[in-house]
């Protein structure tokens, strides 16, 4: 069985800005993949960024400098 991992999961209120974020994410060298949300998180677009909790603070400062529409960030078992 696999081990649930923390996972700092970015929620978006769009398709399209999840995708952003993924080309973003491609440019600046930040880990992570855009999957579907998990059902404890509810987001408008239904994909979510799920990237090492230790990246955190560098996709902060990344959606901030792109101007990326997110509804939230969580910290999520997985």
């Amino acid at each position: 069985m696999r081990q649930k991992s923390e996972r700092c999961i970015i929620t978006f209120p769009t398709t399209t800005a999840a995708m952003e974020m993924e080309n973003a994410c491609r440019a600046a060298g930040l880990p992570g993949r855009l999957i579907p949300v998990p059902r404890a998180i509810t987001a408008g677009c239904g994909l979510c960024w799920a990237a090492p909790p230790e990246s955190r603070e560098a996709l902060e400062v990344l959606v901030m400098a792109k101007g990326v529409q997110i509804d939230g960030i969580y910290a999520v078992q997985m």
